[in-house]
C-alpha cells in the first residue's frame, strides 16, 4: 500500500455533529426539551416549520464554527489513519466548506475552526498523525472540491455524499467509497460502507 493516495471528506465523514446539533437546537428552543435526533432529524424538523430554513442556517453557522468543539470523531477513524500511516499511504482531507457560514453574526472562520478541531483531536500536526495541515484542503464549491481530487490524483476517495461521486468530472480512476448507513440504490462505481472498521477492512483487507 506504500505510495497509495487516499482522500477523505471532513464534515459527516471524519467529524460527527449529531449530538452537538441536537444539544444546541435544544438550548435555542428550536426543538422541545429532551428532544433527541441526528443532524438530519434536526434539519428536517426545522425545515418543516415556517422560517425553519433560516433557523437551520443559523444553527449550522454556529455548530460548524464556535460550537465545533462539541462534535465527535467517528469511531474507527483513528484506527484507519493509523493503518494508513503504517502502510505508508499518503492521506489528504478534501472538503467543500465555505470560509463563513450563513446567518452567522460572528463571522467565524469555519475553515480555521475545522483545522482547530483537527489539531485538538490530534489528527494533524501531531508526531504520530498521518496528516499535516498542508494535507487539508477546503474548497468553496463541490465542483472545486472534485477538481482538487483530480489534481491530487487520488487512488481512493471516501465521502458521505453520493452527489460528489455523481459529479461529471469525478475521476473515473479513483476508487469511490461512500460512507453511509443507507441502503442502495447507489451509483455502480460507489462502494457503500457503513463503518470505518468496514472501510479499513476494504482498503487494507484487514
Amino acid at each position: 500500500m506504500s505510495g497509495v493516495r487516499i482522500g477523505i471528506d471532513f464534515d459527516n465523514t471524519i467529524i460527527c455533529y449529531d449530538k452537538v446539533f441536537a444539544a444546541v437546537a435544544r438550548q435555542r428552543g428550536l426543538v422541545p426539551e429532551g428532544w433527541e435526533g441526528l443532524k438530519t432529524d434536526v434539519r428536517d424538523h426545522l425545515r418543516s416549520r415556517a422560517g425553519g430554513e433560516f433557523a437551520w442556517q443559523g444553527l449550522q453557522g454556529f455548530v460548524y464554527g464556535k460550537g465545533i468543539g462539541g462534535a465527535e470523531i467517528y469511531p474507527g477513524v483513528r484506527e484507519f489513519l493509523a493503518a494508513c500511516r503504517q502502510a505508508g499511504a499518503k492521506v489528504h482531507i478534501v472538503s467543500h466548506k465555505t470560509r463563513f457560514g450563513h446567518q452567522d453574526p460572528d463571522h467565524t472562520d469555519l475553515r480555521e475552526a475545522a483545522r482547530g478541531w483537527l489539531r485538538e483531536a490530534g489528527l494533524i500536526d501531531a508526531a504520530d498523525s498521518a496528516l499535516a495541515v498542508g494535507d487539508v484542503y477546503f474548497e468553496d464549491t463541490m465542483a472545486a472540491k472534485v477538481e482538487r481530487l483530480v489534481n491530487l490524483e487520488l487512488d481512493i476517495f471516501i465521502d458521505d455524499l453520493v452527489e460528489v461521486f455523481e459529479q461529471p468530472h469525478f475521476p473515473k480512476a479513483t476508487r469511490s467509497i461512500l460512507f453511509t448507513r443507507s441502503q442502495p440504490p447507489h451509483p455502480e462505481h460507489c462502494k457503500p460502507i457503513a463503518t470505518w472498521a468496514g472501510i479499513r477492512h476494504e482498503v487494507f483487507a484487514e
